[in-house]
């Protein structure tokens, strides 16, 4: 039986697999779109950890967090507690978003936006820019070094920000080996789904200068923002804590200012 990350990846490949897109025509599709919103930039504007704060309806491991949101006054209020930038998940499956979700959530505030799905071939690259976002996810372990090297390519060239994800320090070697400038550590192993709130700290230690870096999962609150902080993050990406919480803008405020 696979694994969560098996079961995960293996449907968008067979999805990508079955579409018959030319990367070409999504590329002239692109050429007249209007331009992105400084999404890196924006994790090192301010003095202080940045915020990417999270639409999430669901996840696989803990089932329904916020079924009902509604992205627009969620990307409000993130703005409002002072969110730096955005992370809409798109996929429908298995998170129950969707690209609607990221394109509401872009057109009610001034965020910068990172498309949150798993990228698994260049064209979800293009869609990313097509659906609006300014920031496109790419997890080190789902891509071969040859892939992860186009996406990162053709995200240069889409105007588009690549936050590669890693979770060892063979995938930070391999990030930091293809130009990876910004880099997530998500302290949630894939195929486990379990948490190793010590991870970021580690891998941070071995970053290349001038990274900029996000801490991913298991960020519960203030206490565990400040400690990454500590550690050298410039932006720690939430999800669930916020989604969940009775006052998302608080509780984004309580994440930027510490305990």
């Amino acid at each position: 039986m696979g694994t969560y990350l098996d079961v995960i990846v293996d449907a968008h490949r067979a999805t990508a697999a079955a579409d018959d897109r030319v990367l070409e025509a999504l590329l002239e599709q692109a050429t007249d779109l209007p331009p992105t919103r400084p999404f890196t930039s924006a994790l090192v504007a301010e003095d202080g950890l940045a915020i990417i704060a999270e639409v999430k309806r669901r996840s696989p491991s803990k089932g329904p967090l916020a079924l009902d949101l509604d992205p627009a006054s969620l990307a409000r209020s993130y703005q409002c507690g002072g969110a730096a930038c955005l992370s809409v998940l798109t996929d429908e499956r298995f998170f129950g978003g969707s690209a609607a979700d990221l394109r509401e959530a872009r057109a009610a505030c001034g965020l910068p936006v990172l498309r949150k799905d798993f990228t698994v071939d260049v064209r979800d690259v293009a869609d990313a820019r097509l659906m609006g976002a300014d920031a496109v996810l790419l997890i080190a372990a789902v891509l071969d070094d040859d892939l992860l090297g186009r996406c990162l390519d053709l995200a240069a060239s889409l105007d588009l920000a690549a936050l590669v994800e890693v979770h060892d320090e063979a995938e930070l070697g391999r990030a930091v080996a293809l130009g990876a400038n910004l880099v997530g550590v998500n302290q949630r192993d894939l195929t486990t789904f379990e948490v190793d709130r010590g991870l970021a700290a580690r891998l941070h230690e071995r970053m290349a200068p001038g990274t900029v870096s996000v801490a991913e999962s298991g960020v519960r609150g203030a206490e565990d923002a400040v400690a990454l902080a500590a550690a050298g993050y410039d932006a720690v990406l939430v999800g669930e804590t916020l989604v969940t919480s009775p006052d998302p803008s608080a509780a984004v405020v309580d994440l930027r200012t510490g305990p």
